[in-house]
């Protein structure tokens, strides 16, 4: 059960019992001490009156002029009781309507020291000290003194205070607990304000963030790591709905071009020769929209790590070369000059990396003037591989350089396919097989250079 009450109970419920065992520790020790002290007085009173029998039995001179003198001597002391025997055992004295429990005779004896002892009779209980005296002065016979004390004053007065205790703990702890349900509630009420906040964050409002700086030190690290997880929803949200009308966008024009020629078709009678034209433009579109779901299908696995590359020993500069031969004739179309220096090894996959050099070759070729130059370095480094893409033309603006690897992203959103079949996903699935390698895809524009840069690191 206790771990389904709340946190302010729980600091409630273990504040308060803290604070009674404290307190009970406390009145346990209190008695104790009251007890010991009543115990010393008794002591000292008791000790008193032996020396005080001891001096009448060494000034009497009989036994009946030993009865008297105590008798004069404990008349104003009520609660105390005295006997007095003989060595034989006979009884010089005894108070009247008190016996002193037979062990205890046995047990003290003559001992040379008295010894504080206790009992209970009748409901009460008793302190005794026994000593011994000389019978008279200069006689060696001695007489066995025991002394007795009611201590039912201090049962009173201990009873009173026992229940003033427990009184005291019973409210102290009570009042421990609401203290301590208060600070409990105090202290948690960052939480609370964390919970408000978290409540209000909905898919279209992202934008809450934790009060970081108005909690306690401890909890400053939560709210910042909620602060930060926040910040990656929004912008991953922020992403999806882009890619989701992006994506949209993009399958909105083939349907409809299909749509379209298929109505047109079904419209009026045509010869077979219209007939396979139409077909054959539907046969376009319908590549064109498997090439995206191909590439959808490649990103998805690769954001779920299931892109796994098979390893191999790559010569990257015989890579770049193969794919200048397959580029050459649209480099010689536009006259754009093709170049590549450096040489590395690199160990992974030879199909995919060879598709992400090629779309960055595509992407350099489609956005290079005529007559500009692509320039593809590699260099071994001796803690990774790098290949750097490079190419002339117009400077990108930097606030787009960070999506230039987002899916359907386009610098221009304006512009038409009419010299490519590309979807906008190029960058991004190079990005994808970089990462699957363990590496990294960056780019940089400056004064009309563009340079796209992939780093692999060594195993």
């Amino acid at each position: 059960m206790i771990e389904r009450l709340s946190l302010t109970t729980r600091l409630t419920l273990l504040y308060g019992l803290v604070s009674a065992l404290l307190l009970l520790g406390m009145a346990g020790l209190a008695a104790v001490a009251v007890d010991r002290h009543f115990e010393a007085l008794d002591r000292d009173t008791l000790q008193d009156k032996v020396e005080l029998i001891q001096d009448s039995i060494a000034r009497s001179d009989s036994a009946s002029d030993l009865r008297r003198q105590l008798e004069l001597a404990l008349q104003n002391h009520p609660g105390l009781f005295v006997r007095i025997d003989d060595a034989a055992g006979s009884v010089l004295y005894a108070s009247d309507g008190f016996s002193f429990p037979a062990e205890e005779g046995a047990a003290q004896g003559s001992d040379a020291l008295p010894v504080l002892s206790t009992w209970r009779q009748g409901g009460r209980e008793f302190r005794a000290l026994s000593a011994s005296a000389p019978r008279h002065q200069g006689q060696s016979q001695e007489l066995r003194i025991r002394v007795a004390l009611d201590t039912v004053h201090h049962a009173h007065f201990i009873a009173a205070l026992q229940a003033a205790l427990w009184l005291y703990a019973g409210l102290a702890a009570g009042l421990s607990g609401m203290l301590g349900w208060w600070a409990a509630r105090a202290g948690l009420a960052p939480l609370r304000a964390m919970k408000a906040r978290a409540q209000a964050v909905t898919a279209y409002k992202l934008d809450q963030r934790m009060p970081a700086q108005a909690v306690p030190v401890e909890m400053a690290d939560l709210a910042h790591s909620l602060n930060e997880m926040l910040e990656r929803l929004q912008r991953d949200f922020q992403r999806l709905s882009e890619f989701s009308s992006d994506l949209a966008h993009e399958l909105r024009t083939p349907i409809s071009n299909l749509l379209t020629q298929t109505q047109v078709a079904l419209a009026q009678p045509r010869d077979a020769a219209a007939y396979r034209e139409i077909l054959a433009s539907n046969a376009e579109e319908f590549q064109r929209l498997a090439r995206m779901v191909s590439d959808m299908l490649l990103l998805a696995k690769a954001e779920h790590g299931l892109l796994l590359p098979h390893t191999e020993a790559i010569a990257l500069a015989d890579e770049v070369r193969a794919l200048f031969d397959f580029y050459e004739a649209l480099a010689e179309e536009k006259q754009i000059r093709l170049r590549c220096s450096g040489a590395a090894v690199l160990s992974g996959d030879r199909l995919m990396l060879r598709r992400a050099i090629s779309n960055l070759l595509s992407n350099a070729l489609r956005h290079t003037p005529p007559r500009g130059r692509v320039e593809v370095l590699i260099d071994s480094l001796p803690e990774a591989v790098s290949l750097r893409v490079e190419n002339s033309g117009s400077t990108i603006a930097p606030e787009l350089l960070p999506r230039l690897f987002d899916r359907f992203f386009r610098a221009d959103k304006s512009r038409a396919h009419s010299d490519t079949d590309g979807a906008g996903l190029g960058l991004a699935i190079t990005q994808a097989i970089v990462q699957a390698h363990g590496g990294q895809a960056s780019v940089t524009s400056t004064e009309g250079q563009t340079c796209f840069t992939l780093r692999f690191p060594r195993p």
